[in-house]
């Protein structure tokens, strides 16, 4: 598959805000078929059945982390890069025939946020997903957004959800030439919410009935069926950045150094 290049020029004098998106179920409408997908695997790869598909019933609810969870115990032993390597192949090669059959469609407003927010003003987009990188790519690629015109960091590079977000934002800071006055998460799932809360990060939710509610009931600041209203969404998003900008007083960008007082 072709890979898109980002276009962005770091030409900007104001202070910049991080806005981190998680991809299924927050900027395409993959939950399902992933689901699918990925217990399809575990039956014609490895023979398992009987797969518990509460993700939040993991420790960490990326790829890589339920791939661990459900192999070491039914094998005895952790599983080999070859193990990863094969799973994770037939995994993609069934996403890509779903996604022959019928193009995964973003979020509704999805894909014209994210043009808004990477067209201009204070704010910066990165990916920070649960999902193995060319996975991740697939499923954008098919609801027509590009993966690689963002910084991001996947299930390929940790386990844990926490170390995903940091280096996505490490990744950002490189990307851009940071620092960033603040940072905020979009995302739908609960272990999107834990996470956040783990690193004192704002999140924003997505999700409606039960599920929005659930979101807010683990500290999602706002709740959003989707983005359609984009109007709405980037009011919060710059109010939650402003008030990030007056509680975080010193942002160190990882690798690079730079403070903003």
């Amino acid at each position: 598959m072709k890979r898109c290049q980002h276009t962005w020029a770091n030409n900007a004098l104001f202070l910049m805000h991080l806005v981190m998106f998680d991809i299924d179920g927050t900027l395409t409408e993959t939950m399902k078929v992933d689901e699918e997908c990925f217990v399809r695997s575990f039956v014609e790869v490895f023979g398992f059945t009987d797969i518990d598909t509460d993700w939040s019933h993991y420790p960490h609810v990326t790829d890589s982390g339920i791939f661990h969870e459900v192999y070491a115990p039914r094998m005895g032993r952790p599983p080999t890069t070859l193990d990863v390597s094969r799973f994770r192949r037939h995994f993609i090669e069934l996403l890509a025939a779903a996604s022959s059959q019928s193009p995964f469609a973003p979020v509704a407003g999805a894909d014209r946020l994210l043009s808004r927010l990477t067209s201009g003003g204070s704010h910066r987009v990165s990916l920070a997903t649960g999902s193995w990188r060319e996975s991740a790519r697939l499923k954008m690629a098919s609801a027509g957004m590009c993966f690689d015109d963002h910084p991001a960091a996947s299930a390929d590079d940790a386990l844990e959800r926490e170390s995903i977000m940091k280096l996505s934002k490490k990744r950002a800071c490189e990307w851009y030439g940071g620092p960033f006055a603040g940072t905020v998460y979009v995302g739908d799932g609960v272990w999107d919410a834990r996470a956040c809360r783990a690193m004192g990060i704002p999140f924003i939710g997505i999700g409606s009935g039960l599920r929005g509610a659930r979101l807010a009931s683990e500290g999602a600041v706002r709740v959003f069926r989707d983005f359609s209203k984009d109007g709405l969404f980037l009011e919060s998003l710059d109010e939650l950045s402003r008030r990030a900008s007056r509680t975080e007083r010193a942002i160190i960008c990882p690798s690079i150094g730079r403070e903003v007082q």
